[in-house]
């Protein structure tokens, strides 16, 4: 039969290497194609050197050659193992998601403030403000906004993007979903080192088709960890949202996590603090506040580092009511928990703003003209 060495490349560039979100092609890792006659020999150089891959990279080339070329081409192939330089142990791999334009880490430096509740009402705000909008939930030992948004019986589908497999991210709200819960059995504990989750995420964010995107929220775990310290170093992040209590204790370790993404090796600006929990205010006394945690401590602690306080949000039985159903309050249009939610989402986008015009973009930024923002 008739083939050109050309059309075997163009069946290679259907093969994503392994462990690199990338095809063979794009990888260097096809080092030379001879062909003569209906026998193909194709040599190619991986880094994963178990059995398994190799055997996995050989079935895929001689599937792709008979499925894309000819069914009686007799293929042979010669997998080479380089083991490249050792990365850091719990190091994602740095570079850009297409389409994305603004990348948005919220984080606490404590765990139990609401950091997971902030990140979905923000991101419901957000899409109703008519943004195309992405949440990653990073949180790799508690994952939860699948919960959060009602689609915790949902699957990712397999998709296919000019020739590779992608996940396809769960959509609802308006806001597209990626999770590690999705993933994991909800009655067993998610026990992995940091190498295990570093790889886990390094697939939710690079091989997802996430389309194009004006916003992508990434839902950091809990505290000052190797997780979240390697996606804030490896993904071009535009800014940080610290979420904390009025607590002293909570306070102290936000001032912690807002000194790591001032770190000279991570770099990323703080847009601000937001105080959750803030005060308490009975349904049948809607007058009265109660400041349980303390007063002003958020608030308190962003004048001291010189950080902007976005906003406050109360201690109401009805968000936690609202979480745990998978219905996000700020849904709950003209209520006043939804314009609280919509106060502090303008005031990030503000800061976001004024951070997209003093600092130099990791990407272009195309923000919409909104209520309380002007836009470049």
């Amino acid at each position: 039969m008739s083939f050109k060495k050309q059309d075997i490349y163009k069946a290679l560039e259907t093969i994503t290497a392994p462990g690199e979100g990338k095809s063979l092609i794009e990888n260097n890792n096809v080092t030379n194609v001879v062909s003569f006659g209906d026998e193909v020999i194709v040599d190619v150089t991986i880094s994963n050197p178990s059995l398994q891959a190799k055997k996995k990279v050989e079935v895929e080339i001689m599937k792709a050659i008979h499925e894309h070329v000819g069914q009686k081409i007799d293929v042979k192939v010669n997998v080479k193992v380089e083991v490249k330089e050792k990365e850091k142990p719990n190091q994602i791999r740095g570079k850009e998601i297409p389409n994305i334009q603004n990348i948005i880490a919220i984080a606490s430096g404590k765990g139990g403030v609401g950091k997971s509740t902030i990140t979905a009402n923000l991101a419901v705000s957000l899409a109703k403000m008519g943004f195309k909008v992405g949440v990653l939930d990073a949180d790799v030992y508690g994952p939860s906004q699948h919960i959060m948004f009602d689609v915790e019986k949902e699957k990712p589908l397999a998709v296919k993007v000019e020739g590779r497999s992608k996940m396809k991210p769960i959509e609802n709200y308006g806001v597209k979903l990626l999770s590690l819960g999705f993933f994991t059995n909800p009655d067993q504990a998610v026990i992995w080192r940091g190498p295990m989750a570093s790889k886990a995420l390094n697939q939710l964010i690079f091989d997802a088709d996430w389309g194009e995107l004006d916003f992508l929220l990434i839902d950091l775990p809990p505290g000052t960890g190797d997780v979240h310290l390697s996606i804030v170093q490896a993904l071009p992040i535009n800014g940080a949202v610290v979420v904390s209590t009025p607590q002293n204790i909570a306070l102290a370790d936000a001032k912690k996590g807002v000194a790591m993404f001032h770190q000279e090796a991570i770099n990323v600006p703080v847009l601000g603090i937001i105080e959750n929990m803030a005060y308490f205010t009975p349904e049948e006394l809607p007058n009265n506040k109660y400041y349980i945690f303390g007063k002003d401590g958020a608030k308190n602690l962003a004048e001291d580092i010189d950080t902007k306080f976005l906003g406050e949000i109360p201690l109401v039985q009805s968000i936690r009511e609202a979480g745990d159903v998978g219905h996000p309050v700020a849904l709950q249009n003209g209520t006043p928990l939804e314009v609280a939610f919509s106060d502090v989402t303008k005031e990030m986008v503000s800061q976001l703003l004024k951070r997209n015009a003093n600092l130099p973009p990791t990407e272009v930024v195309r923000i919409t003209t909104m209520s309380g923002c002007s836009t470049k």
